[in-house]
């Protein structure tokens, strides 16, 4: 049984991800020019910052470098996590996409788009989006055969509830502060009408 060159790239890195806990999610290999190009991209459920991502593309150099598997033509190697618009794969991208929204075809030829809140072994509790903004986001579970292919959607307006939540409690925190300084000029009026009196 033969195997491509992405195959065999496959591979080798997968060890070497698993080993920096990360998971490999695509290797692509484009010719640009007269190189090759070996695109890899990698992620882990926190995310991957620069520091790792640099400190892999090293490891990732080094392997292919000792490995004939690039042959002697030379070859550009670009290391990165994947897009803001990240394909819905495996069950561990829906894990990892919880609270962001993604456009789901569904195997029955249908779209919608939802919010991720939730995933497990079995499928994906999804916040279904109004059609142009009339009606209320309903809850819908999908089991994973049901979907056909999802990437996540980038939300430019999105209004994020923490955020919310956080100016809400720091207006509160404020007019709390505002009615303790009305107590403290109170008092201080009181003590300056006593001292008057005096």
């Amino acid at each position: 049984m033969s195997t491509t060159q992405t195959d065999r790239l496959r591979a080798l890195l997968e060890p070497l991800a698993a080993e920096a806990g990360l998971d490999l999610e695509a290797v692509t290999v484009t010719q640009a020019g007269s190189r090759r190009q070996v695109q890899i991209d990698v992620d882990a459920d926190d995310g991957v910052d620069l520091d790792t991502i640099a400190e892999f593309s090293r490891r990732v150099g080094q392997v292919l470098d000792e490995s004939d598997l690039m042959g002697a033509a030379p070859y550009l190697l670009e290391v990165g996590s994947p897009g803001a618009e990240r394909p819905l794969d495996e069950p561990r991208h829906w894990r990892r996409a919880e609270g962001r929204l993604a456009k789901v075809h569904l195997t029955d030829g249908k779209e919608i788009v939802a919010r991720v809140l939730e995933s497990d072994e079995d499928g994906v509790l999804v916040e279904v989006q109004p059609v142009k903004g009339r009606g209320r986001p309903k809850e819908r579970r999908l089991a994973w055969a049901e979907i056909d292919r999802a990437r996540v959607q980038v939300e430019f307006n999105r209004k994020d509830d923490e955020l919310l939540d956080a100016a809400d409690d720091l207006a509160d925190d404020l007019s709390d502060d505002s009615d303790d300084d009305e107590d403290f000029v109170d008092d201080a009026s009181e003590g300056a009408d006593e001292g008057a009196d005096r």
